[in-house]
């Protein structure tokens, strides 16, 4: 069934709006009718099961028949951390999966090694939307503003599960029990990493450094792996 996106204020039990450019995908692209079965989400969870019953040039009006809450959405609310890349579209790439494996929450990072570049947050939170749709999550993952390394620190729950993996860790996070199912953050650096200082920081501020094997990976495929690890105990499928 195709998703589509209508954000919570579209949404008036028993039924809800379809616009912008949702709607230009759906008549333009998918050649859709009314009568025609979709399935819409709201980014805050829910997932409606809908029938359109008129379309216009603003918009597509759809009958809710079925509601399921956190469709396809882990157990476990991960934030990841990640140093931003000279490259933008690698960052792209990594807020792109990072969304599709069940990240709620993506925090580009300014390090000691970070090149500054111009934040495209704008343009992260769309990939997130399409990878929402795309992998039949319900929750739609939040991009924030770049934020200095100490900064996001410092900004992390106590009583989080905090997560740094470093080359030089002796933990294994492949082979490591991940207790429970309450949040979690895993914090990724740049190209280069981070440095003994940073990784210092974070260790007094309760994070765990961590391995993710012998071979030096590739900023974004290290958040991709360490995230899917964290997650691959916890996901559920109601519905």
């Amino acid at each position: 069934m195709e998703y589509f996106y209508a954000p919570p204020g579209s949404v008036t039990p028993p039924t809800l709006t379809i616009t912008g450019d949702e709607l230009l995908h759906m008549t333009h692209v998918m050649r859709m009718r009314e009568g025609d079965a979709v399935r819409v989400v709201d980014g805050n969870g829910n997932s409606y099961d809908a029938r359109i019953t008129s379309i216009t040039r603003q918009a597509a009006t759809c009958r809710i028949t079925a509601h399921a809450q956190r469709l396809h959405e882990p157990a476990r609310a991960l934030t990841l951390g990640a140093g931003m890349l000279k490259n933008p579209s690698r960052f792209d790439y990594l807020v792109e999966k990072a969304s599709e494996i069940g990240v709620v929450r993506i925090v580009p990072l300014l390090t000691e090694r970070t090149i500054p570049r111009h934040a495209k947050t704008e343009r992260w939170q769309k990939l997130c939307v399409a990878a929402m749709k795309q992998s039949g999550r319900s929750v739609l993952p939040e991009v924030r503003q770049p934020q200095p390394l100490r900064e996001f620190i410092s900004s992390c729950g106590g009583d989080a599960l905090k997560l740094i993996p470093h080359e030089q860790a002796e933990i294994s996070l492949s082979h490591s029990r991940i207790p429970g199912d309450g949040p979690a953050v895993v914090c990724i650096g740049p190209e280069g990493g981070f440095s003994d200082e940073e990784i210092a920081i974070a260790q007094e501020a309760g994070f765990q450094p961590v391995s993710l094997g012998t071979r030096r990976l590739r900023t974004e495929t290290a958040a991709i792996v360490a995230c899917a690890i964290v997650l691959q105990e916890e996901d559920r499928t109601p519905g």
